[in-house]
């Protein structure tokens, strides 16, 4: 009896005693992943980057990129859906996915679904470059020397639908002029077929193509905005160019669908805040991006807006489904 007494008794003070802990620590506690559709460079790669450099610094978590170009984004997309829904996994969305949903037959997962939106993060305009001494000054000239020789005429952008790549595709689509869009798997490469005269334009954003834009090296005939570029004013959009049409990018933050809303909370939080900072607006504007932040159902009602305005772009276009 008094051994049974004295077992109770200890299970007792054991009972009342603090447990080791064995709750997982609060979010984050342990490294998080941003993976990026595209190849390093670009403004999404450069956004991302500077995202997860402020995360890390607010979170006291690691925060690592990891670019994942080709198809598209699905590659990339389907690697995220396929994470645990717990907030270590997150995906740069773009309009060019959004896009994917007019553009592809069938596609492995609905981009209106798969995701739990966050924040978007930055919008942007495309410029339609030659190279510096190109006899081509203006899209107009660019236009006439394509419909003299079409099969002469390509245009690089990077890869299958990126928002660079429908910008081409609108934009053959537009002038009626059957010219040949080349994908590439990354800005650099879209740069280098541009120099090397493989490409007669290169559709590409400022901030993929500063460098080579800053120095000189490549010129810009007009941009895809809906207004000009605040980096090069001087610079036409396609409307004012005699075609109609305008495509405004943008960069979001998601993560797979089914992630705990406190987390969502949590790093929507966060990246409203570091969007609101002084130095990430700046860094943003003078790569031609506008920062923009806003609630995740802010960014839903973007995502379904523009999927289906998107519809209607690529019907009137004539686009056929891949």
């Amino acid at each position: 009896m008094r051994r049974t007494a004295a077992i109770l008794i200890a299970l007792a003070i054991g009972a009342l005693s603090p447990l080791p802990a064995r709750a997982e620590a609060p979010y984050p506690n342990r490294p998080i992943r941003i993976v990026v559709p595209f190849g390093p460079g670009g403004f999404a790669d450069i956004v991302a980057r500077l995202m997860a450099q402020k995360l890390a610094e607010r979170t006291g978590a690691q925060v690592v990129v990891e670019n994942r170009p080709g198809a598209g984004g699905i590659i990339a997309a389907t690697s995220v859906i396929s994470a645990p829904p717990d907030g270590y996994t997150l995906f740069v969305f773009s309009s060019g996915i959004a896009l994917s949903k007019s553009l592809l037959k069938s596609m492995p997962f609905d981009p209106e679904t798969a995701f739990a939106p966050i924040s978007i993060m930055a919008q942007f305009d495309l410029l339609l470059l030659v190279k510096a001494d190109s006899p081509l000054h203006t899209l107009k000239d660019a236009l006439d020397a394509a419909r003299a020789d079409p099969s002469k005429f390509d245009v690089g952008t990077i890869n299958p639908g990126s928002t660079q790549n429908v910008t081409g595709e609108l934009l053959r689509s537009a002038s009626g002029i059957a010219m040949t869009i080349v994908p590439h798997r990354t800005s650099a490469e879209v740069l280098t077929s541009l120099l090397r005269g493989d490409t007669e334009i290169g559709i590409e954003s400022y901030a993929a193509l500063k460098s080579a834009i800053d120095a000189g090296q490549v010129r810009a005939l007009a941009s895809s905005g809906s207004r000009r570029s605040p980096q090069q004013p001087d610079v036409p959009t396609l409307r004012e160019s005699g075609i109609d049409a305008a495509v405004d990018g943008w960069n979001s933050l998601v993560a797979p669908a089914g992630t705990p809303r406190d987390v969502i909370a949590f790093l929507n939080s966060h990246v409203r805040a570091i969007i609101g900072e002084a130095d990430f607006k700046r860094r943003m504007i003078e790569l031609g991006g506008e920062p923009v932040t806003g609630s995740p159902e802010e960014l839903d009602a973007r995502l379904k807006s523009d999927v289906a305005m998107w519809a209607g772009v690529v019907k009137k276009a004539g686009l056929q489904p891949n």
